[in-house]
């Protein structure tokens, strides 16, 4: 099992003794995942925090109607959870899917507690995590309410632009709101410009 990416992941919010490097390697799971395979789907508890070493992800939401709503994308050095069913312990509404065969470390829930207690440093590093993540959140409300379909398409390729060569253009549009083929409008547009 490879824990260097996550190592590398924690070092950048806070240096890890050695110690700590071998709690990470004894707390985390690695697990492969194949393309079009689910880390988690309607209906089951999410028992996982997950980090992403390789391959590519998205979690969404399908509506009574079938159709689908994207709420996260995730690439290498990137974490993917549904908060929501890890903490309530409920069943999640979302699927987690592979776009990409992947490989991602995994925390259990119930590894978690002592994976905190073990040392301060991760308290710190999951609270920067969390804290990120709901910036992030904000953000995407506030964009939601207040941009147009176009304004947030642009931010999404000034802040994501390494997902344009993994991730389709329906799941893009999903991500933003909008039809695929209000996507396409938008960016005929945009060249046309």
């Amino acid at each position: 099992m490879t824990t260097k990416p996550l190592l590398d992941y924690f070092e950048h919010v806070l240096p890890l003794t050695e110690a700590e490097k071998s709690i990470v390697a004894a707390a985390f799971q690695e697990r492969k995942v194949k393309r079009r395979h689910f880390i988690l789907q309607k209906g089951d508890v999410c028992k996982h925090h997950t980090f992403v070493v390789a391959g590519c992800f998205r979690m969404y939401l399908v509506d009574e109607k079938g159709k689908e709503h994207t709420l996260q994308f995730a690439i290498e050095n990137w974490w993917i959870t549904d908060i929501a069913s890890f903490y309530a312990a409920e069943p999640s509404s979302l699927y987690i899917e592979a776009l990409e065969h992947s490989t991602v470390l995994q925390l259990k829930k119930e590894d978690q507690s002592k994976f905190f207690d073990d040392s301060l440093t991760f308290n710190r590093i999951f609270r920067t995590l969390t804290e990120n993540a709901l910036v992030n959140a904000h953000r995407r409300i506030l964009q939601n309410i207040s941009f147009t379909a176009e304004e947030r398409y642009l931010d999404f390729l000034k802040r994501y632009p390494q997902f344009l060569q993994r991730v389709s253009n329906v799941q893009i549009a999903s991500y933003l709101g909008v039809t695929p083929e209000f996507l396409s409008t938008i960016r005929k547009k945009m060249v046309g410009s």
